[in-house]
């Protein structure tokens, strides 16, 4: 016996079933041109060294047709971070010290927990060597009894259990109660004991806490930084950089967050958490940073301006800029 009624009903439940299929991510190509100087120094000073960080290739951008030129012989170290550092070492010149880079980059959207929800990843990614070490303090984000007790009662608050509820927890009481305001001083250095009382500042000041915190539960957590493009394409100089996050589970792999942008954009609260959008490129992971070669002068905050010694003393004279200009994919 037929049911034409009931059949007709089926097959119009299954042409209105959502589409389970990821939406593939967006992607930007650009020439990224970075230019640094060096002024001459005074008069008895013996040597130079300079350092210069050099966007890498990973999954999420692809770095081609790198060119440097400089004014002294120089080579491209790795950390153990997989940052890319161009260093060079010379006697004092008597000229000023140009160093020129330019690249074609492709960034990628990077897109987690965009498949269906919170957990069905639209991808995953192998543990991080340094695991470990995204689980430990960073100078200015300790993770001693105060933070702890805020992490704690941030997640109390949600009745967050898992390490993804609890992740985004922390992102969405971050979002909801740091403000964006460059004014005034203390913010930019992400500080967390800043951030925690002034609840204001910039996206290193925002991922402090979402770092700090993260960390502080169990959570590994890190930090990028790089140069933020602005959405429309074109081309022009890029006078700030940009910071973000992303935090780990065995369940989802890497997710990254950016909470500063999420709290610059309301709209855009939800697509943050799960998400980079593809007008940034990355120069270098983590803070706290020992060059290589190593540096005479302490581990650096974080490393995405060009950074030079005089006779092992650090020099705040380097001048730099960025510029970018999009270009069409044949």
């Amino acid at each position: 016996m037929r049911y034409p009624l009931l059949a007709a009903t089926a097959l119009l439940l299954t042409a209105a079933a959502p589409a389970t299929t990821a939406v593939a991510p967006r992607s930007r190509t650009f020439l990224l041109m970075c230019r640094a100087e060096v002024p001459v120094q005074p008069a008895g000073t013996k040597q130079l060294e300079f350092w210069m960080p050099v966007p890498h290739s990973d999954k999420n951008q692809a770095v081609r047709d790198l060119k440097i030129e400089a004014g002294a012989p120089y080579k491209v170290e790795t950390d153990q971070y997989g940052n890319q550092v161009l260093h060079l070492k010379s006697a004092a010149p008597t000229q000023p010290l140009t160093v020129m880079l330019t690249a074609r980059v492709t960034r990628r959207e990077h897109l987690n927990l965009r498949a269906t929800d919170d957990h069905a990843p639209a991808e995953t990614e192998a543990t991080d060597p340094n695991l470990t070490r995204w689980l430990a303090p960073d100078r200015l984000v300790p993770l001693d009894a105060r933070i702890k007790a805020q992490a704690q009662e941030v997640v109390g608050k949600a009745h967050a259990t898992t390490p993804l509820a609890q992740a985004r927890a922390i992102y969405e009481h971050v979002v909801s109660t740091v403000t964006y305001d460059k004014t005034g001083q203390g913010w930019g250095r992400g500080d967390i004991y800043y951030a925690c009382d002034a609840r204001r500042g910039n996206c290193t000041d925002f991922h402090a806490i979402v770092i700090g915190y993260c960390r502080a539960l169990g959570i590994p957590a890190r930090f990028s930084i790089g140069l933020p493009l602005p959405a429309e394409r074109g081309h022009g100089e890029v006078k700030g950089y940009h910071c973000w996050a992303e935090f780990f589970t065995k369940e989802t792999g890497w997710v990254p967050v950016d909470a500063s942008e999420a709290a610059k954009n309301p709209a855009k609260r939800a697509y943050f958490f799960g998400a980079h959008d593809e007008n940034r490129v990355e120069f270098t992971r983590g803070r706290d940073l020992n060059l290589v070669p190593r540096q005479a002068g302490p581990p650096l905050n974080y490393f995405v301006y060009p950074y030079a010694e005089a006779d092992g003393q650090p020099l705040e004279n380097v001048a730099h800029t960025y510029t970018f200009e999009d270009v069409t994919e044949k």
